[in-house]
């Protein structure tokens, strides 16, 4: 397979532009021990003075990972970025995080310009197709979130379920298959589970055909999940970040879930995608949120995934022009977005 950490170093001197951008949300997002009421996003450009590229990183919330720091990350190698740089090199001078992702990304889109073949063909991933892709219905009353599984994502045919590990959790789980007998439904904890709690709510999921548990315990706990025999596969998402972290998963969990935000960019999503299935991990393409800027990348990794939660965009009130499509529960990508020669 294909050393995505590579590139080659520019011959011409690179114009680096960051800016913060904040984009509203259509309604708010309640998971376990946060709620989202609007999202601000760090945006990287690089130029050579006849091309462009473009990254988008929202950053990791529970790790700090916000805006402030992001940029003060990105401006802490803003010489060695403009003297030209390779994403192996990019990887070495910046740990993981939105700032990497924002700088690595904008380096694929970059070098798609200057090559003239759209990123997907420099990944060797092949012609990005549309994504069979989850629908996020953030923790509330039951009653609210059938509502929202029925109405408001009637198009979806995969939803994951927030849940926060209290006494209404399996209300909220039957309430939506109730009012959604034909979709894929999983369920995300965000750490909100402990072994006790997970146990006694198993039953329920299994009645209700949930086919994924996504981080269900607390960093650091994950050996809880040794006692709980569950048909249910489990999937982490805060307990890995980046690459270095993927063969611990083995044996304890049976999906990985993998954002650009956590690992630093598409480089590495696509070498922790290779490293899961070399260890028998299934893969999964996750988001922190993000316009559709952020969802493109990420949909090149998707094309290897065995599930895919790129909605983002379903959250704001407004997106970027060209934008993602989501239609008849899929996603797809406008060429004109994204990694694309010409554009």
């Amino acid at each position: 397979m294909k050393d995505y950490s590579l590139s080659k170093r520019s011959a011409l001197r690179i114009n680096l532009g960051v800016v913060v951008e904040t984009w509203k949300m259509a309604q708010s997002l309640t998971i376990t021990g946060h709620t989202f009421d609007e999202f601000r996003f760090v945006v990287v450009t690089l130029s050579d003075g006849v091309h462009q590229g473009r990254g988008e990183a929202a950053g990791v919330y529970y790790l700090k990972d916000v805006p402030a720091t992001m940029v003060a990350q990105i401006e802490a190698v803003r010489e060695c970025v403009e003297s030209g740089i390779t994403r192996e090199e990019l990887r070495s001078i910046l740990p993981p995080g939105g700032a990497r992702n924002a700088i690595d990304c904008a380096l694929w889109d970059l070098e798609s310009q200057q090559l003239g073949k759209p990123v997907w063909e420099l990944a060797g991933v092949g012609a990005p197709q549309p994504l069979l892709t989850t629908y996020t219905l953030g923790a509330d009353a039951p009653e609210v979130m059938a509502r929202g599984a029925r109405d408001k994502y009637r198009d979806a045919k995969a939803i994951k379920l927030k849940l926060l590990g209290d006494d209404q959790d399996a209300a909220r789980v039957q309430a939506v298959r109730a009012a959604r007998d034909d979709v894929w439904i999983g369920v995300d904890a965000n750490q909100g589970f402990t072994a006790g709690t997970l146990t006694e709510l198993l039953p329920t999921l299994i009645e209700a055909r949930v086919q994924l548990i996504e981080q269900p315990c607390k960093i650091g706990d994950e050996a809880q999940l040794d006692n709980v025999r569950s048909p249910i596969p489990f999937a982490a998402d805060e307990s890995v970040q980046s690459l270095s972290d993927v063969a611990a998963l083995a044996g304890r969990f049976q999906v990985v879930n993998i954002k650009l935000d956590k690992c630093g960019g598409l480089t590495e999503a696509l070498l922790m995608a290779k490293q899961a299935r070399h260890l028998g991990i299934r893969v999964m393409v996750g988001n922190m949120g993000g316009t559709s800027l952020a969802m493109a990348p990420a949909m090149i990794v998707g094309q290897c995934c065995d599930i895919v939660d790129l909605d983002g965009p379903l959250f704001l009130t407004a997106d970027r022009n060209p934008a993602i499509v989501y239609e008849h529960g899929l996603v797809s990508a406008p060429t004109g977005l994204y990694g694309w020669p010409g554009v």
